[in-house]
């Protein structure tokens, strides 16, 4: 007795899901090296990358870079996407998914929508500035002409664990450097 056609379907979702979530797991990786590349840069470690949907293959990596480029744009998402424009010579990168291990902002989440990527994948969770689900919703709320499908955790912990070691890094620097200009003026 063999299995049904309903059955079939189920089946092969599954391993296509299973499919999914193995390469999630490895284009997350991967961006996770880019937000090391920030870190050591001394630029908030957030890393991302665009791999196109039907060769598999990476076109676009970038991390956060702002601070070295005195860019305001210069997100890890924006690099990412300019690096696949002009791989694909084309700003519209369907079909295409964007790994990125933080949140996208308003602006990056726009630029995903123009690019026509397919899917979007973060790792953590932005509660300052995240447009996707935790400040702005933007997804839900507006019926934007271009619709991505998105899905969240992949590596959330490696990169929060990332993000916190950076920021109590850098308070303690400043914690560090106060302290110093108050010996400085107190002799």
């Amino acid at each position: 007795m063999g299995i049904g056609a309903e059955n079939a379907k189920v089946c092969q979702s599954h391993l296509a899901q299973v499919d999914v979530e193995e390469n999630d797991k490895k284009w997350m990786a991967l961006a996770m090296v880019q937000a090391a590349s920030a870190y050591a840069a001394g630029e908030v470690p957030v890393g991302a990358v665009v791999v196109d949907d039907d060769t598999g293959q990476v076109i676009g990596q970038g991390w956060n870079a702002p601070i070295g480029r005195c860019d305001p744009s210069a997100h890890a998402e924006m690099n990412a996407l300019r690096e696949a424009g002009q791989t694909r010579r084309n700003y519209r990168l369907t079909p295409a998914t964007l790994y990125v291990t933080l949140e996208p902002c308003m602006m990056c989440l726009g630029a995903a929508i123009h690019a026509r990527v397919t899917r979007l994948v973060f790792a953590t969770r932005e509660p300052k500035s995240g447009a996707v689900v935790s400040h702005g919703d933007l997804l839900a709320k507006f019926p934007f002409n271009w619709q991505l499908a998105w899905s969240e955790g992949v590596q959330a912990e490696e990169s929060r664990h990332l993000l916190q070691t950076f920021f109590a890094e850098r308070r303690a620097a400043v914690k560090a450097a106060r302290a110093g200009v108050s010996a400085d003026q107190n002799p």
